[in-house]
């Protein structure tokens, strides 16, 4: 019996979960389109992507091989910060080539940056206050899900924040794109003092 129940979790899972995809792993910045302040993103290390120097958002275009567009997914990357940085991973966005993402949501990278709102907040809707779940100068593993109308946020395999957008979402003006419908993601050049850092970038379709 006990054989069965795991071979019925193991279907059910792979039903309904598709394969990772590597959107980032360090050969270069093929489907990534950057906006604003030019030169915000490199490549160092061969395989970690910096992030420095303004304002400045880099949105995920897709290939011919994995879209540009998603509903439900996990998004993961490894992540790391630095004293006093600021930055964030917005998702269900699309692409503008000024200001903030005003399009789907925004899950914030920060962990002793002024701002209150820290690492794994949702941001302005449901945030993580004053004391982060991530350490400067330190890799961690960083996990979206959003699956129907839940925003799963889990920081280091450990869940950190969930959030369940209402039926009756009513978004103030300021944020009046700010819902779950579908759409791509963005990594955030937060101001000119914020350096982050990523690495193993990958997402994979949930059904």
């Amino acid at each position: 019996m006990k054989i069965s129940i795991g071979i019925i979790f193991i279907c059910a899972t792979t039903a309904f979960s598709g394969e990772w995809q590597t959107l980032f792993a360090g050969s270069g910045l093929e489907g990534w389109k950057a906006s604003e302040t030019e030169g915000c993103f490199s490549i160092v290390e061969g395989d970690t992507l910096k992030v420095e120097g303004g304002r400045s958002h880099l949105f995920w275009m897709g290939t011919e091989t994995i879209p540009g567009s998603f509903t439900n997914f996990e998004f993961s990357a490894k992540v790391k910060t630095t004293p006093g940085s600021n930055g964030g991973i917005f998702f269900h966005t699309e692409y503008q080539e000024t200001g903030w993402p005003s399009h789907g949501y925004e899950a914030q990278v920060n962990t002793t940056h002024k701002d209150k709102r820290k690492t794994a907040s949702i941001y302005a809707v449901q945030d993580v206050m004053n004391d982060a779940p991530s350490k400067d100068d330190e890799w961690f593993d960083y996990l979206i899900r959003v699956k129907g109308k839940t925003i799963t946020i889990l920081i280091d395999g450990k869940v950190v924040n969930e959030y369940t957008e209402p039926a009756d979402l009513q978004p103030p003006e300021k944020f009046k794109d700010r819902r779950l419908s579908s759409g791509t993601f963005a990594l955030q050049g937060h101001d000119p003092k914020s350096i982050t850092y990523y690495r193993e970038i990958k997402v994979r379709a949930l059904k």
